[in-house]
Formats: C-alpha cells, sequence, structure tokens
C-alpha cells in the first residue's frame, strides 16, 4: 500500500562554511532545491563536492551557516536540539555506508530500536519487524546478530530499520559503498521497488555509477553549488 502522506523538502540559499585550522572552507554555496514526496534521487559529485553535507543538513543532522531548510512549512534550521530529535525520530530513516548497527543486538531489535523510542506496542513492532524482513529478502533471519551476517545482508538490515518506522523520507548516504557490485544492485533494485510500491521517498548522496542509472532525478553538485538537475522519465 502506498504512503498517501504528501510532503517535501526545499531548501532555500544554503551557505555551509567550516573553518580548518584557522582557515574557512565553503562546502555549499547556495543551494536552492525542491525534494516532492516519492522522489527516488541522487545528489552526485566527486568527494569534496558537499553532496554529504547537503543530506546532513536536510536531515537536521548539521546546520546551514546561512539559509533555510523547510519540510512542508516547518523551518528544521530554526529547531532546537529537542525538537530536531523528535523530527529525526518521526519522519526521516538513515542508511550510512557503515551499517551502524548495534552489534550486541539482533538483527530484530536493531530493526525495533526506533519504533520502541517511538513507544509502537511490543506485539505491532514484532509484526512490523517480520513485514520488512520479508520486504528485504532476510525473512528468518530475526535472531541473528550483525556478525553473524554478510555486508550485504547487514546492509539490508540497516535499510529494514531505516523503513519500518515509516519515516517520510529516507536518506542515504553512499549505501553500496561497501558491498560488491552485486549486492548493490540487488539492494538498489529492492529500494526502487519500495519507493514504486509504498511510495517511499529516497535520497541518495552518491558517486557510484550504478545509482546513478537507478535514479529518477539525478541532482549535480560541483564546489557546493548545484551544476545539473535532471528528472528522467
Amino acid at each position: 500500500m502506498s504512503d498517501t502522506r504528501r510532503h517535501h523538502i526545499r531548501t532555500e540559499d544554503l551557505h555551509k562554511v567550516y573553518t580548518d585550522n584557522g582557515m574557512t572552507v565553503p562546502a555549499l554555496r547556495g543551494i536552492n532545491l525542491e525534494i516532492h514526496s516519492g522522489e527516488f534521487t541522487a545528489i552526485v559529485g566527486p568527494s569534496g563536492s558537499g553532496k554529504t553535507t547537503l543530506l546532513n543538513i536536510i536531515s537536521g543532522l548539521d546546520k546551514p551557516t546561512r539559509g533555510m531548510v523547510w519540510l512542508d512549512e516547518r523551518s528544521i534550521s530554526d529547531m532546537s536540539g529537542a525538537e530536531l530529535c523528535d523530527f529525526r525520530r518521526d519522519h526521516i530513516g538513515f542508511v550510512f555506508q557503515a551499517y551502524n548497527l548495534i552489534p550486541v543486538l539482533t538483527v530484530e531489535e536493531n530493526i525495533e530500536y526506533i519504533m520502541q523510542l517511538q513507544k509502537v506496542p511490543a506485539a505491532a513492532r514484532h509484526r512490523r519487524v517480520e513485514e520488512i524482513l520479508k520486504d528485504v529478502g532476510l525473512d528468518g533471519f530475526a535472531s541473528r546478530f550483525p556478525s553473524k551476517l554478510s555486508g550485504g545482508q547487514q546492509q539490508r538490515v540497516a535499510i529494514a530499520r531505516a523503513m519500518v518506522s515509516r519515516p517520510l523520507m529516507i536518506l542515504a548516504d553512499e549505501p553500496t559503498a561497501n558491498i560488491d557490485s552485486k549486492t548493490g544492485a540487488a539492494l538498489l533494485d529492492m529500494m526502487r521497488s519500495l519507493n514504486e510500491e509504498k511510495g517511499m521517498t529516497f535520497i541518495f548522496s552518491t558517486h557510484d555509477k550504478m545509482v546513478m542509472e537507478k535514479a529518477r532525478r539525478i541532482v549535480v553538485i560541483k564546489d557546493g553549488i548545484i551544476d545539473q538537475d535532471e528528472i528522467r522519465e
């Protein structure tokens, strides 16, 4: 069943400047971007282009030096620390290239962790974990620990964890970086299917050509500015 919640993210004149040994390093230099509900978008560019910085600011993990980020009519940029924590917990799923699974927890415990924070009842958590494990092709893996999984399986768990709380969007930072190309292709196909069947919004930060080929929209960043924005059929 598709997610009927409609939403969009909008950035307004985003600038981000870092200080390194007393020198200022501009990461973003005026980014204006809108991403709508149900998109499957890749933000691409070479290392140091600003793509991961942009993803982190969209998610509220980092704050802009100047400019605004809006989720519908709410300003993410102006949220307090507690508001940001609640916002990320309830609206955004994260997939990191390093998986970031908790090694002492089982697959099920890793996946249900956010739902516990959301106070979802135990029976509902268990049912949703079972459903999502089927979606990601890991039915029967609930009681395993991360150390007993391959890299591709761990990334599937990370994707399941990102999706199970039913966020408005999923942000994936280089999700194929630490897995082989065959596994990466299978994971991308899975995410594309979830995008099409359930209406989940995916935003990738990547320089992987395979991700770019699967994306419906490519936003190219060079030297902290948008160099190209292409929507595909």
